[in-house]
């Protein structure tokens, strides 16, 4: 039974890494965030909007621990702030559970996310400094949560073949 939960900041490569390390082990790629959609009927700004952070939050919560009880053989990405809420982290530190922090510098979540603006409402109008800080303060702010897991994983510099081939190798 394997059952792998990548977390990690937004632009961290979770959904990218997952998906093939998912193909490369023969194992079944989730996206929580999809989940989620997939649950409520509407995409995360929509229900964001219309239904409210508490709303997401409590439904991303309920979503998590019926997956993580329900699922087997599996590679789950998380959404970026699903750690810091309802003591998600405490899901992922089950001894069946192998969990891997996709670490990036802040310098290079920055330069992923630039890249992606117009699909981020929350960084559409940011500039290259303001969008460092507003990444360095989540990190920050998320720290603790984020290295709730068995294994951190540098992202910087490396290609999705070499993050997948590092983490397989850590499973083995």
């Amino acid at each position: 039974m394997r059952k792998i939960v990548l977390i990690g900041y937004m632009g961290s490569g979770k959904s990218t890494i997952g998906l093939e390390l998912a193909n490369k082990m023969n194992l079944s790629f989730y996206d929580l965030d999809q989940l989620i959609e997939e649950n409520v009927g509407l995409p995360i700004k929509s229900i964001f909007d219309t239904k409210g952070e508490l709303f997401f939050r409590k439904k991303e919560n309920e979503l998590l621990r019926e997956f993580i009880s329900n699922q087997n053989d599996f590679v789950l990405a998380l959404g970026g702030g699903t750690p810091c809420y309802y003591d998600n982290y405490k899901i992922y530190q089950k001894e069946t559970i192998t969990s891997f922090y996709l670490k990036g510098s802040i310098k290079e979540l920055a330069s992923r996310l630039n890249l992606e603006k117009e699909n981020r409402p929350l960084l559409a109008n940011k500039t290259n400094e303001e969008l460092e800080e507003f990444i360095a303060k989540h990190l920050f702010d998320r720290s603790f949560y984020y290295h709730q897991v068995n294994h951190v994983v540098i992202v910087d510099n490396k290609t999705i073949d070499d993050l997948v081939d590092e983490i397989a190798a850590k499973l083995a």
